[in-house]
């Protein structure tokens, strides 16, 4: 939409504004963002480079204290943000408070405390006795601005707690969330902002999604996370690939559930439902499959059914909804379409939830359990992202594990078991990122797990330990133990003479095929090294290069008599 405004009083220009819908009342929604103009960005981009060289200075604590003020502005702004939330994305007030603010809430407690342990300099001995010289520091150093390109599902939560990851790990960072929930990344921008930041540190930028990646890569961007739908992914690893731009991606899963024939029913059945129907089925991590042992089949199929019925589905901002709306037109046509294609090939719909108030006009599809599901339906092949539960009974328990892995996505999965040691053997043999027992669809919430898949569900981690790192860049230090005047040259250094007989007794001290092998080695290896290392190499002798004397040398070479027994030992423990 087109608005008129007016700079410094009296010029004229226009202005591109986004409105956005309420996905359960179709009706417009009264706040209007204005659009990031592309003219704009590379100042935006030297802004945040200029603020980042003074944040990444800050302490860790200095660091956590703003982030501390951004909790506390959220907590006392959280049911305003529900609101936003709920009218962007059309989930019920419930569900954006449980998973969309309460989760962000504890996310700053655990960066804000854990990143200095995560991300500070770490010391690494040497990995063999003929480093015993070296020494190495690791540090995480900060990767410079970070992009956040985040979808709709799920609005505050993805970017936010990316965000607060990237700013703890020392980081700008330039946040483009989905059109349809521009309100959504106003109200993050809002949130950070309350921190305190040094200025320029974080913005929401409204651009189109093609246009904003461009722009991000034209500008430099120093990594990209993206949330989003294979294809996309896909393309920014294309576009990424002329700059060697780093990328992590998360690109959405077909999840399954497996429930075991020892498994308590009850919550299981709870646990699916909760997974399979909350925030109307648009979860990357919410179960898409169920696979249940035959021979409880029946009796979980009757209580998913009677369940499914009770459940309600209507307007999010009432008490009595427990389901709210697709969030867009076009991802309910996909809903209806796969619903339409499971019923075409054998499929029967068991049991759907009840509707609650006027669902006429919003995007409502009921909840909906599917039974007679075979692997050629869409339900079963893609990612549905709707509220639709298909059950499918197996025979044996590698029978559920082959169908399980039956997917081109790999992001999280469940299974529902009373026997512990046989649950952890079936989720060890499950292809996916995260695999939880018992449970399903809560580990997003929990900061310190790491969230992520393979094969085509993406690359790369955000939370936890992992996700810090993917903010930051490894870096190692070098150094020597002892002062460089006792050892002015290293054993590999030049020249070369002797180098290869050297080379070979340190070779047979390595990797000895027997203890006379090790003793002879250490003794060749002595004897190369100790002239080598401890005294300066003189090309012309009219040039003092060092005053090292020569009897550092000879006290090397008596070190062979101790090496002699601790090469034994060493020995003995390697092949013991």
């Amino acid at each position: 939409l087109q608005f008129l405004y007016f700079i410094a009083g009296d010029q004229k220009a226009n202005m591109t504004f986004v409105a956005t819908t309420n996905p359960a009342t179709m009706q417009e929604l009264p706040d209007k963002v204005a659009m990031t103009a592309s003219e704009e960005v590379p100042a935006i981009f030297k802004k945040a480079r200029e603020a980042q060289l003074t944040w990444r200075k800050m302490s860790f604590k200095q660091r956590a204290k703003c982030c501390y003020k951004i909790k506390s502005y959220l907590a006392a702004n959280a049911e305003r943000g529900a609101k936003i939330i709920s009218e962007s994305n059309g989930k019920t007030l419930a569900d954006a408070l449980q998973t969309e603010i309460l989760p962000c809430l504890m996310a700053i407690d655990w960066y804000a405390s854990s990143a200095e342990k995560v991300l500070g300099p770490k010391s690494i001995g040497g990995g063999h006795l003929l480093f015993a010289n070296k020494s190495n520091t690791v540090q995480h150093v900060p990767v410079g601005v970070v992009g956040i390109i985040s979808p709709w599902n799920y609005p505050f939560s993805i970017p936010f707690g990316e965000v607060i990851m990237g700013l703890m790990a020392g980081n700008s960072v330039l946040l483009k969330v989905a059109t349809e929930s521009v309100l959504v990344g106003q109200f993050i921008e809002e949130c950070i902002l309350a921190g305190e930041l040094p200025d320029g540190l974080f913005k929401h930028v409204v651009l189109r999604g093609s246009q904003c990646s461009k722009l991000m890569f034209e500008n430099g961007i120093n990594k990209i996370f993206f949330t989003g739908s294979v294809p996309v992914g896909k393309t920014l690893m294309k576009d990424a690939s002329e700059t060697l731009t780093p990328l992590s991606l998360e690109l959405g899963g077909n999840d399954p559930a497996v429930v075991l024939e020892d498994a308590d029913l009850e919550r299981a059945s709870n646990g699916i439902l909760w997974a399979g129907f909350q925030n109307a089925g648009q979860s990357c991590g919410g179960v898409e499959r169920v696979y249940v042992a035959k021979k409880i089949y029946d009796k979980f199929l009757a209580l998913m059914v009677a369940k499914t019925t009770a459940l309600k589905h209507g307007d999010p901002t009432t008490t009595d909804a427990d389901i709210g709306a697709i969030s867009t037109k076009k991802q309910k046509v996909v809903v209806e379409e796969h619903l339409q294609d499971a019923v075409a090939k054998g499929a029967t719909i068991a049991a759907q939830s009840t509707a609650v108030g006027d669902t006429s006009k919003g995007l409502f599809v009921p909840a909906t359990l599917i039974t007679n599901a075979t692997d050629d339906m869409l339900i079963m092949k893609e990612e549905t992202f709707g509220p639709i539960i298909p059950l499918v009974p197996f025979e044996t328990v590698d029978d559920a594990i082959k169908m399980a892995n039956d997917s081109d996505l790999a992001l999280t999965s469940s299974v529902w078991t009373e026997n512990t040691k046989l649950g952890r053997e079936v989720a060890e043999r499950i292809e996916t990122g995260i695999t939880t027992l018992n449970d399903h669809l809560y580990t997003h919430g929990c900061a310190e797990t790491p969230w992520g898949g393979w094969k085509l569900s993406g690359l790369g981690r955000t939370h936890g330990e992992q996700g810090l790192h993917e903010m930051s860049n490894a870096k190692a230090i070098n150094y020597e133990m002892l002062p460089s005047k006792l050892i002015p040259r290293d054993i590999w250094w030049f020249p070369q003479t002797g180098t290869v007989s050297g080379m070979l007794g340190a070779i047979n001290f390595v990797a000895p095929r027997s203890i006379g092998d090790r003793i002879s080695g250490l003794v060749a290896t002595l004897s190369f090294a100790a002239p080598k290392m401890f005294v300066p190499w003189t090309v012309d002798s009219s040039i003092q290069s060092s005053n090292l004397p020569w009897v550092f040398a000879q006290i090397a070479k008596l070190g062979v008599l101790v090496g002699i027994p601790v090469a034994a030992s060493y020995y003995y423990k390697q092949t013991a």
